[in-house]
């Protein structure tokens, strides 16, 4: 049985050359409905290389050749202000590209779209999306803003020009793959892909991110990334069954706070990165350095 790199490792480390651009374009393309083309991988302040980052997110910045900016994020663990920093990253995209002075026709179009390992709340489907729309209080019309453009009326709408984004909670994928999205999502948590598939960019992923592809130290610095994630995964979830059930015992928010004092005890005893740490836990600066 051929076995696969997981998506957070290929992105990461091969989605971002040319040559294997087919694998992300085939995601996007099932994702968005329409054929996506990428152009090239841009360089951003948001892009993360250093493999201190391994449990946090990958961040892969694309212009595609609609001259739009699809951001594709993978995030392993848990982030207490993870909405807000993808509202971040996005505004964040849309300054990057428009230079000072330039017309506000100009801005981008932006896609984010954040393929999560974790419980980000409630809800039972296993994608989400969202946009700007403005919708009339008493008529319930979408408004279309008209402007003049090269002597000429256009109308758009703010769904036309506002951000879009896409919400991809893998672990709430429990169904027998069926249709191409489904079949990516199958990859996603399962690392499976048909022998027989169809699908846009799973069939470049089958020839392109094979384990036993890679060269041995490659294929070793895998295999600690992976082993790292579970350790990670296990020490967050054994910390936060455990401040529960001390808080519920005690009847007190001590209990909770210890669970989460505990988490970043081992995650500082693993070497992961302070600022990691306060992402995933919330805890300031200063708690951090006391442990």
């Amino acid at each position: 049985m051929d076995k696969y790199i997981r998506f957070d490792w290929a992105v990461k480390r091969l989605l971002r050359n040319k040559a294997n651009f087919g694998v992300l374009e085939g995601l996007l393309t099932v994702l968005l409905n329409r054929p996506i083309q990428i152009l090239d991988i841009l360089e951003s302040e948001s892009n993360q290389q250093d493999d201190n980052d391994k449990f946090n997110r990958v961040d892969i910045k694309a212009r595609d050749s609609e001259d739009e900016i699809i951001i594709v994020e993978v995030q392993v663990t848990r982030e207490l202000y993870f909405l807000e920093r993808i509202l971040y990253g996005a505004a964040k995209a849309i300054i990057e590209h428009i230079e000072l002075g330039e017309l506000y026709s100009e801005v981008k179009k932006i896609y984010s779209i954040s393929i999560l390992y974790f419980d980000i709340g409630k809800g039972d489907d296993y994608l989400y999306h969202g946009q700007n729309t403005f919708t009339g209080v008493h008529t319930g019309d979408h408004l279309q803003v008209t402007m003049k453009e090269r002597d000429a009326l256009v109308r758009r709408l703010p769904s036309e020009i506002f951000p879009e984004y896409f919400l991809i909670r893998v672990n709430e994928f429990d169904k027998v793959a069926v249709t191409p999205l489904e079949e990516w999502l199958d990859y996603l948590k399962n690392d499976h892909i048909r022998p027989d598939t169809t699908t846009p960019g799973l069939k470049e992923a089958r020839e392109k991110l094979v384990y036993y592809d890679m060269d041995p130290s490659e294929r070793a610095a895998y295999d600690r990334h992976v082993d790292a994630i579970m350790i990670q995964n296990d020490v967050l979830g054994t910390a936060k069954f455990e401040g529960l059930v001390e808080g519920r015992a005690e009847g007190r928010a001590e209990g909770r706070t210890e669970g989460i004092l505990e988490v970043a005890r081992n995650m500082k005893k693993m070497g992961i990165s302070v600022e990691t740490i306060i992402r995933s836990t919330g805890l300031r600066p200063e708690e951090v350095e006391q442990l």
